[in-house]
C-alpha cells in the first residue's frame, strides 16, 4: 500500500513514519505538516491510504476527506481527541486512532485498511436473484445472498459482510437496497442494511448481528420495530 502522512506535529509524523517502516507492502511516499499540500499533492498522484491528523491550520482533516469524496483513498484518522470520531466515521473512514499512537493499535488500523484494499481487486455484482456474482481474475464465484450479515457504505463503495469475509463494490448504497430482496433485507440506517434473519438481539440505539453492533437511526426504528414485531 503506499501512503501519506499528513499531520502538523513533527513527532507524530515520526512516530508515524517509524510505526509503518516495521509494516511490509507498506509504504510511506510523502508526509506533509499541511492538509492543504497534500490535498495538491493527490490531484495528481494516487495512494491508497493516507494517515491524517484533524486538528490543523487552513484545512482540517475533515475537511480533506469531505474535498476527497467520490475518490478511492481509504482515510485513517489520527487525533489527540475523540470529539471528532462520531463525525468522523459519519464519512466513512476506516478506522480512528487515538494518539499516542500505539503499535499494536496502528496495526490493526493497517490490517483493516488492507482488507478493504485486497476486497476491492474483486468485481463484485448483484443481481436480482438470490446470488452475488463475484469475478477475481479469471474465475467467477457466486456468493449467496443468504450469507450476507450486513453491508455497509463506504464513500462510492458498499461492503458486503459475510461471517468469512467482507466484499466491497463499487456503486451507492440506494441501489443495493434496491436490488437486495426486500423480504430478507432492511435498511436500519443511511449507511446500514441488514439481513433480517442474521439479527441477534435489538437493544438501545442499535441491533447486534455476529458480534458487531448495527446503529439504528431514529428514522428506520419504526419500520424495524414493525418488521420484528416488537411491540
Amino acid at each position: 500500500m503506499k501512503a501519506l502522512i499528513v499531520d502538523d506535529n513533527d513527532i507524530a509524523r515520526t512516530t508515524l513514519a517509524h510505526l509503518a517502516k516495521q509494516v511490509p507492502n507498506l509504504t510511506i511516499v510523502k508526509e506533509y505538516d499541511n492538509a492543504v499540500e497534500a490535498y495538491n499533492h493527490l490531484q495528481n498522484n494516487h495512494v491508497d491510504l493516507i494517515f491524517l491528523d484533524i486538528e490543523m491550520p487552513e484545512m482540517t482533516g475533515i475537511e480533506l476527506t469531505k474535498a476527497l469524496s467520490g475518490k478511492e483513498t481509504i482515510i485513517i484518522f489520527t487525533s489527540s481527541k475523540k470529539d471528532y470520531a462520531l463525525e468522523a466515521f459519519e464519512l466513512n473512514i476506516a478506522d480512528y486512532i487515538l494518539k499516542p499512537v500505539m503499535p499494536a493499535r496502528f496495526l490493526q488500523a493497517v490490517s483493516k485498511a488492507q482488507s478493504i484494499l485486497e476486497s476491492r481487486k474483486e468485481d463484485v455484482e448483484v443481481t436480482k436473484d438470490e446470488f452475488l456474482f463475484v469475478r477475481d481474475s479469471n474465475i467467477t464465484r457466486r456468493l449467496k445472498l443468504d450469507d450476507i450479515f450486513y453491508a455497509e457504505a463506504m464513500g462510492d463503495y458498499v461492503k458486503f459482510y459475510t461471517r468469512e469475509k467482507m466484499f466491497a463494490i463499487h456503486g451507492k448504497m440506494k441501489t443495493a437496497e434496491e436490488r437486495l430482496p426486500k423480504d430478507d433485507f432492511i435498511r436500519v440506517h443511511r449507511s446500514y442494511i441488514v439481513s433480517v434473519g442474521k439479527i441477534d438481539t435489538l437493544q438501545d440505539g442499535g441491533i447486534m448481528i455476529n458480534g458487531k453492533f448495527i446503529p439504528v437511526a431514529d428514522a428506520y426504528r419504526k419500520a424495524l420495530n414493525t418488521r420484528m414485531n416488537v411491540f
